[in-house]
């Protein structure tokens, strides 16, 4: 369900990073959207008038939905917008109406989830909410004349940009100039990338999300491909030198001492115990205080609650979202569609350990064509595309297939039963037109979101949910749906007789009930720890609410949602836990909805370990923790099992053979620690091989003469 589809974040903080553009004569320029398949899905056309007024018509649509948008501004000498309006729709349907405007020294601005003013004295550059590429042209030229390559912000903050590449570039008429590949931090949760004109006032020239989408202006699209290779590797050149600086290396035997273990199969807390670490597994779980033989590193644990590592059971996965995931104890994600050669080059890179990320288990994505279609994965017409599709995924050992809103009926049930016998379990979403019965029939093994599985109940064969009618509905009629009627009771029952997983992802969809200017419930236990531009997005609201008494039916429809989750776990269907939002805060905060649906926080915790490798077929490696299995371990204050909230107050992490501390990946955001006090690793002295073998000398003896026998 990503808000911002393939890579969110991503795309949301390319177009939050613009500003600006400078006046100049008249023109028109056209910028075009191109998805990575080749699909046009949007155009932005950019009219700067001689005296100074830039007008911008945005228009991006993708899976159905996008923002529309209509801006216009004025810059100052410094560069700097002066006046900004804009108007429109964003990608959800909330009403955007937003202006700033500074006189002399006094900025002012208003939204519809925010006003404020501020007195500045020098070039500051306001950031909308909501707005189109073209406002970052302005930024960057400021940005190049500012001393530092730095910017003040409105409300707040700071901008930089630094030049990490550049190159020649033709168009389609033969003309060429150079570009160059900057880097803006001090937005968001990570660097935007954007692709800016040469010499001494450079300006936009296109922005390029790897396996997502790109915008460029037309005429250049041929350059793309040669673009993107270059910024890939300036991107993993940056990326290497964070995964270098944050990954902690554990070599040799490590013991976490005195750790409360948490049992996922029981889902219950044991007695203090030493966990003993090597190459990426754990060798032995004793009680603590048992005698240390030849471990060389140890962290000291002090009572702290170890669980294993966490699943999110719902991701996008981008280069930049890896650091949030571990903050956040987060060590497996399954990726729930991306595009295929992205998906390939982060895997490498993680494996390589040259990406500070989660363990990725993927799933192939699978759509079929319309006007409405994702573009990422495969989009096929036919059922040999569709197993064409199912075979690539299975070759690159996929364990599990995704299918889409505009999946052909007709080949449903063929291809599900194709990619059973590649032996992939199914999910997804509802193909439009069906109801999630059918998607049960036609051998779903699994369903994405809690909106997918309400629908089951208020779709026709005519109900178009490729649209935002697949939240509007929900929002507007589950308020009213009667849990104990026979439909919905028999529903249940063949959900929990199949074994049919759900995916609820009830963090995510708390937007279907937030009005504008009000916090969004997951984030706000930790809005006051997050960068103000970060905070200040928490409260932008995504649906459009007309009045109270709509937002009085969204909420107790969101809260019946809520509830029919509780329903479901209590009757034995599987529950896994999935996000599709912001990554690690948000998984944590799935973990306390399904506490407000009726679990326990220990269940909670199961099913965040155990299901997640029970549903992504890594069982003999994950969920739990025991000797053999891979240290995935997340050292935690507090006591999650009584306080689910205290899931948040992740002190370490270790995964893939190292040592991740989230109050450092927490300082290298900009985001204020939720644990202070981390258990340092601490070398141990060395071991004679006396005290090593227990005292045994004969036994040492005897080895080392078949030692010399061998020689």
């Amino acid at each position: 369900m990503s808000r911002l589809p393939a890579l969110p974040l991503a795309l949301a903080m390319a177009v939050a990073a613009a500003f600006g553009a400078p006046a100049q004569a008249a023109s028109t320029t056209t910028f075009l959207i191109i998805a990575e398949n080749g699909k046009q899905i949007g155009q932005q056309v950019v009219e700067r008038e001689d005296d100074g007024l830039t007008k911008v018509r945005f228009i991006y649509k993708d899976n159905g939905r996008g923002p529309e948008l209509t801006e216009q501004f004025r810059v100052g000498a410094d560069g700097t917008m002066t006046e900004y309006a804009v108007k429109g729709n964003s990608t959800f349907g909330a009403v955007v109406d937003e202006r700033f405007e500074r006189k002399g020294d006094l900025a002012s601005w208003k939204s519809t989830s925010e006003q404020g003013q501020k007195t500045v004295s020098g070039p500051a550059a306001y950031v909308p909410l909501n707005s189109s590429f073209e406002v970052g042209s302005a930024a960057i030229t400021a940005l190049a004349a500012a001393p530092g390559g730095k910017l003040p912000l409105l409300p707040s903050g700071t901008l930089a940009q630094r030049v990490l590449d550049s190159m020649e570039v033709r168009s389609a008429d033969g003309k060429t100039q150079t570009v160059q590949l900057l880097a803006q931090t001090g937005i968001g949760l990570s660097p935007s990338f954007m692709w800016a004109t040469g010499g001494a006032t450079p300006r936009l020239f296109g922005v390029i999300i790897p396996g997502f989408a790109n915008i460029l202006e037309q005429g250049w699209q041929a350059n793309v491909p040669a673009m993107a290779e270059r910024q890939k590797a300036a991107e993993s050149k940056m990326l290497a030198d964070v995964a270098a600086q944050l990954q902690h290396p554990l070599s040799g035997l490590t013991v976490v001492r005195n750790a409360r273990v948490f049992d996922s199969d029981k889902a219950t807390l044991g007695a203090p115990s030493d966990v003993y670490v090597l190459r990426g597994r754990i060798t032995a779980v004793l009680p603590a205080g048992a005698p240390v033989r030849g471990a060389v590193n140890e962290i000291d644990a002090a009572g702290r609650v170890l669980l294993p590592g966490l699943f999110d059971m719902h991701g996008h996965v981008d280069r930049w979202s890896g650091a949030l995931n571990l903050a956040a104890g987060v060590t497996s994600v399954r990726d729930m569609g991306n595009d295929n050669a992205q998906l390939q080059l982060m895997l490498d890179e993680t494996s390589d350990g040259k990406l500070l990320a989660p363990q990725v288990v993927p799933a192939g994505f699978l759509e079929g064509e319309s006007p409405y279609s994702s573009n990422g994965g495969f989009v096929i017409k036919d059922l040999a595309q569709a197993k064409n599709a199912i075979d690539w995924y299975a070759e690159h050992g996929y364990p599990q297939l995704k299918i889409y809103n505009s999946f052909p009926h007709a080949i449903l049930k063929e291809t599900v039963a194709y990619a059973h016998s590649r032996g992939m379990r199914v999910s997804g979403h509802v193909p439009a037109g069906l109801r999630a019965q059918q998607a049960i029939d036609a051998g779903y093994d699994e369903i994405q979101h809690i909106n997918q599985v309400m629908l089951n109940f208020l779709v026709t064969p005519t109900t178009e949910t490729r649209t935002l009618q697949r939240f509007i509905l929900p929002s507007e009629k589950v308020a009213g749906l009667d849990f104990q009627s026979k439909p919905v009771k028999d529903f249940v029952a063949t959900l929990a007789k199949k074994k049919i997983a759900i995916d609820p992802t009830l963090a995510t969809f708390a937007f279907l009930k937030q009005r504008d200017g009000d916090m969004n419930e997951p984030f706000a236990p930790i809005a006051e720890h997050m960068p103000p531009d970060v905070r200040r997005g928490f409260s932008v609201g995504t649906m459009k609410i007309a009045d109270a008494a709509t937002l009085k039916r969204y909420e107790q429809s969101y809260a019946k949602m809520v509830q029919f989750v509780g329903i479901l776990y209590r009757a034995g269907v599987p529950i896994v836990a999935g996000t599709d939002e912001l990554a690690g805060f948000t998984l944590q905060a799935e973990l306390v909805m399904l506490v407000k649906a009726g679990l326990t926080p220990a269940q909670a915790l199961q099913v965040a370990t155990k299901n997640g490798a029970i549903y992504t077929r890594t069982s003999h490696e994950r969920g739990s923790i025991a000797p053999g299995k891979l240290a995935d371990l997340v050292l935690v204050d507090g006591d999650p099992t009584r306080d689910i909230g205290d899931v948040r107050k992740v002190a370490a992490v270790i995964t893939r053979g190292y040592l991740v501390y989230p109050h450092e990946i927490d300082a290298a955001l900009g985001i204020v620690p939720f644990v202070k006090d981390a258990p340092q690793l601490k070398a141990l002295a060395p071991v004679s091989s006396k005290h090593a073998a227990g005292g045994n000398e004969g036994a040492l003896a005897r080895i080392n003469g078949i030692a010399r026998k061998r020689d």
